[in-house]
């Protein structure tokens, strides 16, 4: 690493944000700057879904033609989705739920 990842500076917190995290420090054996890493790196990710998530409904929205060719794509390379339901052995065949019935 440079010495410009390894540089620290100060930054200004509430002395109750401070106190959050020195807490959560002390509880897992790690320094605060760990913990603010990985939580910075968590929220980074929950933004990175959250754009998917949203790019996903807006072309099931305004292109859902093209929607419908990813899904028989990825069935085409993934195979077909799993069951969501679980039934017992003895009762396989005999039920057909609404999500089978596509």
């Amino acid at each position: 690493m440079s010495a410009k990842h390894n540089a620290a500076t100060t930054i200004r917190v509430s002395v109750k944000t401070r106190d959050r995290l020195a807490k959560i420090a002390r509880q897992e054996g790690r320094n605060m700057t760990e913990v603010l890493n990985d939580a910075i790196t968590d929220y980074e990710q929950k933004l990175f879904w959250q754009t998917v998530n949203e790019q996903i409904q807006r072309t099931q929205r305004e292109d859902p033609e093209g929607w419908a060719d990813y899904l028989a794509e990825r069935e085409l390379v993934l195979g077909p989705k799993p069951r969501t339901r679980q039934i017992a052995p003895e009762w396989e065949g005999l039920i057909t739920f609404p999500e089978e019935k596509e």
